[in-house]
């Protein structure tokens, strides 16, 4: 199994993201083939947003492509705010060539002029290196006019800070922050690949899906639609912290096993995992031979681990204070229902509730799952609903003297 090596004074490997690569080759391979050739690389490789939502990257660049608009932009979503998630961060920090050779390439393919980094406002810190590197691109002209002779293909990139709203990880309010307003997400349709950022078609990528595209320059789409599963193909950047020896970022190919990943990082006594980050599912010890996949356990990139001394309903609660702060408020379920959630967890607590009135909070956590507007307020009762239902009798049993059915 191909993995990472984590240690400082060792360089990381893995089957794609963390194997060699020169800086430029992608981009010089691309611009020897016609865009819908490069287009159909991409749909070749199943390659699908490692954001976490999964939308297939090459019908994401063809309708932009397709947009009558000649105008058009790329964004590279670097809003990294899921927590227990920092594996963006290191590839903008490692591995800047293949984030800024994949936005080249995706310009190219679909037609933009203009790329866009929008860097989560908490990466600051990192911004005058990525600037850095960006010049010496212009300096071999991997940026700018005429890009390595290829006469008229002009494409640049800036860079954009957020200012640490959870919800701009959502694309349309990463786009109304972008355009200078207030971060929230947008009523779909219109979708960003027709009216995006300033109104004009845009597509909007993950960094992870944006680095993955120039080693499927160099080796095909066959070859990365090799690895992994049949529906989730390729290999993953996983963030994996919590209760266990080997915390860091690993690469693996879809269709591991969460016992697998436990096993990697040298994990004891594992009473639940994470996946997903706090917006996720909380996977008690029976369900621990569930693949890592879009069709099993799906995840934008966040394992958290929890011993056997960790209490369920703490967890629980953080997370949903979490969710209460970072709600941007626009929608009343969203906005209303992780109020009442957090009420519920703090019920329990106390011993002041009712079994009843619980059941009637996880389908009320049911129908901020359809009824908000994005995914914040779509996912954040996934660990509520989660972690009730299957640390049941930990939770109850520690609160059965108030609980009444």
């Amino acid at each position: 199994m191909e993995t990472t090596v984590i240690s400082k004074a060792t360089k990381r490997t893995g089957p794609v993201l963390f194997a060699d690569y020169k800086r430029g080759d992608g981009i010089k391979k691309a611009l020897q083939m016609r865009r819908d050739n490069v287009l159909l690389e991409v749909r070749e490789s199943k390659l699908k947003g490692r954001g976490g939502a999964g939308f297939p990257t090459a019908t994401k660049w063809m309708l932009t492509a397709a947009a009558t608009c000649p105008e058009k932009f790329l964004v590279c979503n670097a809003d990294e705010g899921e927590p227990g998630t920092f594996k963006d961060r290191v590839l903008l920090l490692e591995y800047p060539e293949l984030v800024f050779d994949g936005m080249v390439i995706g310009g190219y393919t679909i037609g933009a002029k203009q790329g866009i980094v929008y860097l989560r406002g908490e990466y600051e810190y990192m911004l005058k290196s990525l600037e850095d590197y960006l010049e010496q691109m212009r300096k071999d002209n991997l940026l700018g006019k005429n890009i390595l002779g290829v006469e008229g293909f002009d494409y640049d990139i800036t860079i954009r800070l957020g200012a640490g709203a959870y919800v701009c990880g959502e694309e349309t309010a990463l786009i109304e922050s972008l355009e200078g307003h207030r971060g929230e997400s947008r009523n779909r349709p219109p979708y960003p690949v027709n009216t995006g950022y300033n109104g004009r078609p845009t597509s909007v990528n993950n960094v992870e899906t944006l680095a993955s595209i120039p080693h499927i320059m160099m080796r095909g789409g066959e070859w990365f639609a090799t690895m992994g599963t049949d529906k989730s193909t390729g290999s993953k950047l996983f963030s994996i912290s919590g209760d266990c020896s080997k915390p860091g970022v690993y690469e693996l190919r879809w269709g591991a096993t969460i016992r697998d990943i436990l096993k990697l990082v040298d994990a004891q006594d594992t009473k639940a995992v994470q996946v997903g980050g706090a917006s996720g599912f909380c996977i008690p010890e029976s369900q621990f031979d569930r693949q890592l996949s879009y069709e099993d356990t799906s995840t934008g990139g966040s394992i958290m681990i929890f011993n056997k001394k960790r209490n369920m309903l703490s967890v629980l609660k953080n997370f949903m204070e979490f969710f209460v702060e970072e709600s941007c408020g626009q929608c009343t379920p969203c906005r209303i229902g992780n109020v009442k959630l957090l009420e519920g967890v703090e019920m329990i607590e106390k011993n002041e509730f009712t079994f009843e009135y619980i059941k009637n909070l996880k389908e009320l956590g049911k129908s901020m799952q359809i009824a908000s507007k994005c995914g914040l307020g779509q996912s954040s009762p996934n660990s509520f609903i989660s972690i009730l239902e299957n640390f049941n009798d930990e939770i109850f049993n520690t609160n059965r003297n108030g609980g009444s059915k």
